[in-house]
């Protein structure tokens, strides 16, 4: 069976897409914001995502950049944004088709089924190394040496962010609104003490960080 993500802030919306995808034979998830809908999509690779671009915590643009660090699988955007500018942001970001509200339920399907057509072998589920721990995104868990290291929600929200980015900087700004919303734009301390949590539980040196790396006054950085 078809899994497919479906992404939108309009709980009519969710409901109806639910419906009619499940009458039609799809395994159907649904996320109202940006972060469930990255998290649904590690904890379990869905085959097709159906996303919104207007949430209400992030850009749905930040979602497919956040899942193209890692996955090909096939988004296909539903947006009231009629605007050419708006499509091509989406598609220069990796979506593979844009479908305008309102919309024909019967045109949406027809462009699902496209999209799920032109679906390759499914990918291994996503896992990253550092040092001697193995990082698995899509089962969220973190095993060395045959055991598994108990991560908090908070600690695995903050690591599977920067995991995602590899090599690049993530800012102070986006992890703090990402992880913990946009009220705590200022709460730095959060990050440094998180920061040091995982870096005791997965770094050989805490002191001297090898893959979990700080830039001072902006963010932070893993390095494979």
């Amino acid at each position: 069976m078809i899994r497919v993500l479906v992404v939108d802030d309009e709980p009519q919306i969710l409901r109806a897409l639910r419906i009619n995808l499940t009458a039609h034979g799809y395994d159907v998830q649904v996320a109202a914001d940006g972060a469930s809908a990255l998290r649904s999509a590690a904890a379990a690779v869905p085959d097709l995502v159906v996303l919104d671009l207007g949430l209400p915590d992030m850009d749905g643009t930040e979602v497919i950049g956040g899942l193209r660090g890692w996955t090909d699988v096939p988004i296909l955007v539903l947006s009231g944004r009629a605007g050419s500018p708006d499509k091509v942001r989406a598609l220069d970001a990796g979506a593979d088709d844009y479908v305008t509200k309102p919309f024909d339920i019967g045109e949406l399907l027809a462009r699902v089924r496209a999209v799920t057509r032109r679906r390759g072998t499914p990918e291994e589920s996503p896992t990253v190394v550092i040092g001697e721990s193995l990082v698995d995104l899509a089962a969220h868990t973190v095993t060395r040496d045959g055991k598994e290291i108990r991560l908090t929600p908070t600690e695995w929200h903050l690591l599977e962010i920067l995991l995602r980015n590899p090599g690049k900087l993530v800012s102070q700004r986006q992890l703090l609104h990402d992880v913990w919303g946009p009220t705590y734009a200022r709460e730095t301390n959060y990050l440094r003490q998180y920061l040091a949590q995982l870096r005791r539980k997965l770094e050989a040196d805490p002191a001297r960080p090898r893959h979990l790396l700080t830039e001072p006054g902006m963010g932070y950085r893993f390095r494979p």
